[in-house]
């Protein structure tokens, strides 16, 4: 091949990079992307949603409903079709692997962050030696970046204290 030719093929690459380096300049001008107020995809049993970052505050701790008078009206049965969306993540039975989130089998009255084989978030591992309660799972349902902020768990809550009752009985019943 003659040097012509070997110029024509390095100028038809250099070309191409130029042309597709314009086009990406023109279009992140032309197109601006924004951050969203709300999540655009809510999980199945997920109604509501979770504050944009850094909306969550002080005065949403105090509005959480208590969930001792729920739990007198909880059925594990609901609970249970609830916690549907939770198997993309964990699992619930006794043995169970751990996936991307741990097995919960057993853990509504355990220590938290103890389950064994995890690699729980700094979030959660500074609240090591307390125990899961009703009340401590009813604001982990609610929102658990509320609970932990920093927490792996990118699920938005259940805004609904009858839900978290029912999921909480649920696990209760794991044993």
């Amino acid at each position: 091949m003659s040097s012509f030719e070997w110029n024509k093929i390095i100028a038809a690459v250099l070309t191409a990079m130029i042309v597709a380096m314009a086009a990406g300049i023109l279009s992140s001008e032309i197109v601006r992307p924004k951050r969203l107020d709300h999540a655009v995809y809510l999980p199945p049993g997920a109604e509501g949603g979770a504050p944009a970052a850094g909306h969550a505050g002080p005065a949403q701790a105090a509005s959480i409903e208590p969930i001792e008078p729920a739990m007198a009206k909880a059925d594990p049965a609901k609970g249970q079709a609830l916690s549907k969306p939770c198997l993309q993540c964990h699992t619930f039975e006794k043995g169970g692997a751990n996936k991307i989130g741990p097995n919960l089998f057993g853990n509504a009255d355990a220590s938290i962050a103890s389950v064994p084989n995890y690699q729980f978030s700094q979030a959660l591992l500074t609240k090591k030696g307390e125990k899961w309660d009703p009340d401590k799972l009813n604001i982990w349902l609610f929102k658990p970046q509320e609970f932990a902020k920093g927490t792996k768990m990118s699920f938005p809550g259940l805004p609904k204290v009858q839900d978290r009752a029912d999921v909480v009985l649920y696990l209760q019943s794991l044993k």
